[in-house]
């Protein structure tokens, strides 16, 4: 994780949140010392360690923090993930942005987590998609790997995915595909999304670096991955769920991108239990 961006990132979240100042604490407290730590609510994988440590940091250098699940760990509900030291007004102020970072990082990397138990066993490998909250990418990405996920391409910027409507514009996957190829470097590797077996014939004959089987049938894939040869990668997505993984897993195929990993996941609750004028 670029650690830089993080500290941006976390910067620009406080200045949405505090405004021009916390109207609650700034009228309770001046330099009241105080601490708080996080609990588990729910069991899952931790995800957020460094936002925990960067997050506090930012608002005064006399916040001690002691982290003690790394990221990646199972925790258990009611299991102490962290404590917090410092003046009170600072402590609560940086509280909310980062319970709902890590909340929602550790959700992404418990269902990533039950996701790759589906497919254990497979050889075939669970990630990502470009389906991030704007501006939580780089961190949603991370808490898939943290699950033992991997992830498919970052943005636009890092690899060719040639989807429907790119095709449609082009006239043909092996125009498009030609097209591509006559103008990206020799590093950037060409995706091509496929619906049917006619077009993933197409795509394998126009030099295809990895096919995508978009929305086809566990059966489809099956039937259609023996006509791709070895050096091109393997890909399934499309509204696959956790339920169906085992099926898609069985096919051959090398790897399964999942978008609810991260549109639609649901946080790990943590909460915030405080002490004032204590120890941490």
């Amino acid at each position: 994780m670029n650690k830089m961006k993080l500290k941006s990132m976390l910067e620009a979240f406080y200045l949405e949140d505090l405004g021009d100042g916390d109207l609650s604490s700034d009228t309770l407290f001046t330099d009241d010392e105080g601490s708080f730590s996080f609990y588990m609510k729910e069991e899952g994988i931790f995800c957020g360690k460094g936002v925990i440590e960067t997050g506090f940091s930012l608002f005064h250098p006399d916040i001690h923090v002691q982290v003690f699940a790394e990221d990646g760990e199972w925790v258990e509900r009611g299991q102490r993930i962290a404590a917090i030291k410092g003046p009170m007004g600072d402590l609560l102020q940086a509280e909310r942005v980062v319970l709902n970072l890590i909340q929602r990082l550790s959700g992404i990397a418990t269902e990533t987590y039950r996701a790759v138990q589906e497919v254990n066993g497979t050889g075939v490998r669970i990630c990502d998609t470009r389906k991030t909250t704007p501006g939580l990418r780089m961190l949603e990405k991370y808490a898939v790997r943290t699950g033992g996920g991997f992830n498919h391409r970052n943005g636009l910027y890092d690899g060719v995915m040639l989807k429907d409507n790119h095709i449609s514009f082009a006239g043909s996957i092996a125009e498009a595909v030609k097209m591509v190829k006559a103008k990206v470097g020799h590093m950037v590797k060409v995706e091509v999304e496929i619906e049917t077996k006619e077009q993933l014939i197409e795509a394998v004959e126009s030099g295809a670096d990895v096919i995508m089987f978009d929305n086809c049938s566990p059966e489809e894939i099956a039937s259609w991955i023996p006509l791709v040869p070895s050096h091109i990668v393997t890909e399934a997505s499309g509204g696959i769920t956790r339920d169906r993984l085992a099926e898609y897993g069985a096919t051959g195929v090398q790897y399964i991108s999942l978008g609810y990993l991260t549109h639609s996941v649901k946080s790990l609750d943590i909460s915030a239990r405080v002490t004032i004028g204590k120890g941490v």
